[in-house]
């Protein structure tokens, strides 16, 4: 379907809402449409700054074949009356043409050096522009195009970083001599909204409430319901926003082993809508009051639609990152979101024992070489021929001097079995050390009794 096709297809408030996101991608400010009512000559208000000095402009949307010259003039009448403290002027902007007379009444005001001046765009300058701000429509919508996302990984120490600096506190394993970890890098679609509340509730005793603020939403912009992120999730994508890089998909494919790119699922009108929905619910609060009778009231003030301005939407790729390292028979899953050299880790397997869970940095563990498992203190044991770390969870174990000893497999075990039979009975004694010093003690005290009933000590 071509954008022409889309266009059409659009209903009057849906093509509002194409222009609201379309003059907000042009850097005007402060975008917002007027309230939806009888038709008073305006859709859409928004200010621009011109030679340093703030100016409005009054936008009338025409979602029609043609527009003719009462169109105009009735916009510039809407501008001469608007309540703006400083310059205004005014725009029609619609999918048709204009006629030949709604154009000069326009070239009129403009020849003439009129105060509020009225300019046009028809659907063709409006396919231009979109062309030119890298805006695409599907499904008769202007869906949020962003090439900008945080690092996905540092480039001074490489793609496999991460999962090399994981392993340093694992015992009995280089990290340096880790196979290549398998990555995958999801690129998660994340707007940035700020917005400011300015709102003053009065009574007949006067003022009873103000609210200035300027909020800031960091929301997760993929398909469904936005979600706000917060903490340190949140702290990442701030910290960073300002250090991206350009999503260059064809370069990150031949770095990572698989790579998705999500779509952002709405447009900007609805990340500012469902904004200012919010807000309003955040900011609504009931306040008590005395009055001139000394009765107290409350009031619930809650700010309007027009209270709230949405000063900037970011779209920005929030790269999520999923490597996994193949140890013999275990699979161990290290997961982050990634900006740089920053990261926020999400699922950490390397730190967590294969047998009973037990996770985190607070705890040592350590790398079964026979099974290539991880294991925490409690299911690690020290194998008997070699001397080294082995799991639980893989041992083979047989009872000697009463007690367990860990062997790799049945051939180590054997091959023990014939060692312990030629071993004198004092050197097996020692195989329990706890049992050995037990029977020590107990033939010392035995001694000791003799000699105190035989009266030579």
């Amino acid at each position: 379907m071509s954008e022409a096709e889309l266009l059409d297809d659009l209903s009057g408030f849906e093509f509002e809402d194409v222009m609201e996101d379309v003059f907000r991608k042009l850097g005007y400010e402060n975008v917002r449409q007027a309230e939806r009512v009888a038709d008073k000559g305006r859709d859409i208000v928004m200010e621009e700054v011109v030679d340093g000095r703030r100016r409005a402009v009054v936008v009338e949307c025409k979602h029609t074949d043609t527009v003719s010259r009462p169109v105009v003039q009735k916009l510039h009448s809407a501008v001469a009356t608007f309540d703006f403290d400083g310059p205004k002027r005014g725009m029609v902007a619609t999918t048709g043409r204009f006629t030949a007379p709604a154009r000069e009444y326009a070239e009129n005001l403009r020849d003439a050096g009129d105060p509020h001046p009225i300019e046009l765009l028809d659907g063709t300058d409006l396919r231009e522009i979109a062309d030119e701000i890298g805006l695409d429509l599907y499904n008769g919508r202007i869906e949020i195009i962003c090439d900008e996302t945080l690092r996905p990984f540092d480039p001074t120490s490489g793609v496999d970083a991460p999962v090399s600096e994981a392993f340093r506190d694992i015992d009995n394993i280089d990290a340096d001599d880790l196979p290549e970890p398998h990555s995958r890098a999801e690129f998660q679609p994340v707007v940035v909204i700020t917005a400011d509340v300015n709102a003053v509730f009065e009574t007949s005793v006067g003022v009873v409430h103000r609210i200035g603020e300027t909020d800031r939403f960091v929301v997760h912009a993929g398909r469904g319901r936005p979600s706000v992120m917060e903490g340190s999730v949140r702290r990442l994508i701030e910290q960073n926003r300002r250090h991206t890089t350009e999503l260059d998909e064809a370069e990150f494919e031949g770095i990572f082993d698989e790579m998705d790119v999500h779509r952002f699922g709405q447009t900007e009108t609805e990340y500012k809508d469902w904004a200012v929905d919010r807000l309003q619910k955040r900011h609504t609060s009931t306040v008590s009051y005395t009055g001139d009778n000394n009765v107290t009231y409350t009031k619930t003030c809650e700010p309007n639609q027009s209270d709230i301005s949405v000063q900037s939407i970011m779209p920005i790729y929030l790269p999520e990152i999923c490597q996994s390292v193949q140890l013999k028979e275990y699979t161990h899953p290290y997961e982050y979101y990634a900006a740089g050299p920053s990261r926020v880790t999400t699922e950490d397997g390397i730190h967590r024992c294969i047998q009973c869970d037990t996770s985190g940095q607070s705890t040592e563990y350590t790398y079964c070489a026979n099974c290539g498992s991880i294991n925490c203190p409690e299911h690690t044991k020290t194998e008997r021929l070699e001397e080294t770390p082995i799991c639980t969870g893989c041992a083979v174990t047989e009872r000697f001097a009463f007690k367990t000893k860990y062997f790799y497999d049945e051939e180590n075990l054997e091959e023990f079995r014939a060692e312990y039979e030629e071993m004198p009975i004092h050197q097996k004694a020692q195989e329990n050390t706890a049992l050995a010093v037990g029977v020590l003690i107990t033939a010392i005290f035995v001694v000791l009794l003799g000699l105190t009933g035989t009266g030579l000590i």
